[in-house]
């Protein structure tokens, strides 16, 4: 794990510095388990209160998920919010919901105050439903302006054709307050203020264990220790059974994306948008234009990561030809993987594990947004400023079926995708019929 994946944002980051292996004793207020997105905005919100913080990263900062995925600053969690007000009531579902927007802000503000370079910031995603569903779409559109103040613009069949051109979309809600970026040089640009602002950061450095007694923890890995006051764990998808009740508590579930060949007007004829797209299947195909005329496109999720390149061009470009058979012949450049922390009810972990110890992790591939306003409710926790980490007390160490949770998860999946499939199939008929 010593190096950076190949792929577009790794061929496209800006310079990164191989940060130092912990040696010896460090001391810190609060010790960071994990490089990602997650512990880089922990770490960056206790230094801004006055904490010191040290960071610990298994292999490279951002080297998971957290630089790798499909660059989406959006509101929302990776639960849909009617599930969430059926779980945690209607006033609780709605701060969720407006901390959700807070996420995208504090990203937004962080790239525009430090002028974070290679992010790459654009505004806009359509999101696009595969078969005939308006009247809901419509719905959700009033209820989001009425309740909360979010305003999505709707758009019917005949403009949603107009920006994309495939006869698989039927409608779509454009978000205007998200965007889409560079996560890795997002990440990469936060490890740079952290150490500006007097944080230590270490990589190659993966926690052991962490050893507590009278009110102290000593975070242990191969060569050195932390000790310090608070622990924050920030694992992600990558983390072992080293994290015990947490890693029991999600599954590490891998999802995939491409980067095309340039495509010059064969793209600008199809994809006539700067928006990011995601459509509205329960694993999604979610895709951007990149570098002019490139797609980033993603999709499929399993239990099994699979590392074939060949396999997974072949398997993408399947899902791209279904919308977009006019790109019938494109080639595909790079193809790579990674593995989000998915807990069972969908939500993070965010909130206390025991005396001194918090979580900040399993961000169910929604992370952008989420891991940063979740950093900043710890940070608020640990500093004695707010306990809105309460509004997550619904969403606990769910246990995530041990040996038997990937096998269940692929089996519930496999079934949500055969009722997309009928979804579709439906619309469709509907359309030729009419």
């Amino acid at each position: 794990m010593s190096s950076y994946t190949n792929n577009y944002y790794t061929a496209t980051m800006r310079p990164a510095p191989s940060r130092p292996t912990l040696a010896g004793k460090a001391q810190a207020d609060v010790c960071i388990i994990g490089g990602g997105l997650a512990g880089l905005s922990t770490a960056w919100e206790l230094l801004a209160r006055g904490r010191s913080v040290v960071l610990l990263e298994a292999a490279r900062v951002a080297w998971g998920a957290s630089g790798r995925n499909g660059g989406f600053v959006l509101q929302g969690w990776s639960e849909g919010l009617s599930a969430i007000e059926r779980r945690c009531g209607t006033h609780t579902a709605g701060a969720l919901f407006r901390l959700s927007l807070e996420g995208v802000d504090i990203v937004r503000a962080t790239i525009a105050q430090h002028g974070l370079p290679g992010c790459a910031p654009t505004t806009g995603k359509l999101s696009v439903v595969r078969y005939d569903d308006g009247d809901n779409l419509q719905r959700q559109r009033d209820r989001l302006a009425r309740e909360f103040g979010f305003e999505m613009e709707y758009l019917d069949t005949r403009a949603i054709r107009d920006k994309l051109n495939t006869d698989r979309y039927f409608q779509g809600l454009r978000d205007s307050h998200g965007f889409h970026f560079h996560p890795l040089n997002y990440c990469l640009g936060l490890a740079e203020l952290i150490e500006l602002k007097g944080g230590r950061i270490h990589e190659q450095s993966p926690m052991v264990r962490v050893e507590s007694r009278a009110g102290r923890h000593q975070v242990i890995t191969a060569q050195g220790s932390v000790e310090c006051a608070e622990v924050v764990y920030c694992c992600g998808g990558y983390g072992g059974p080293e994290f015990g009740p947490l890693r029991r508590a999600f599954l590490p579930i891998a999802t995939y994306v491409v980067l095309t060949e340039r495509l010059g007007e064969r793209l600008a004829d199809v994809v006539r948008t700067t928006d990011a797209v995601g459509d509205n299947r329960r694993a999604s195909d979610y895709y951007r234009i990149v570098d002019g005329d490139r797609l980033l496109w993603g999709g499929h999720i399993t239990t099994r990561n699979l590392q074939d390149e060949k396999r997974l061009g072949q398997l993408l470009t399947q899902d791209i030809l279904a919308v977009y058979p006019q790109l019938r012949g494109l080639k595909i450049e790079k193809a790579w993987s990674g593995l989000m922390g998915y807990a069972r009810h969908k939500m993070p972990h965010i909130g206390p594990l025991g005396a001194g110890r918090w979580s900040c992790a399993s961000f169910g591939g929604h992370g952008m947004n989420t891991a940063p306003v979740g950093a900043r409710v710890v940070a608020e926790a640990i500093c004695g400023e707010t306990d809105r980490y309460r509004l997550f007390d619904a969403y606990g160490l769910e246990w995530n079926g041990g040996p038997f949770g990937p096998a269940a998860a692929q089996t519930v999946y496999a079934g949500l995708k055969l009722m997309d499939k009928f979804q579709e199939a439906r619309s469709q008929r509907r359309a030729i019929k009419y």
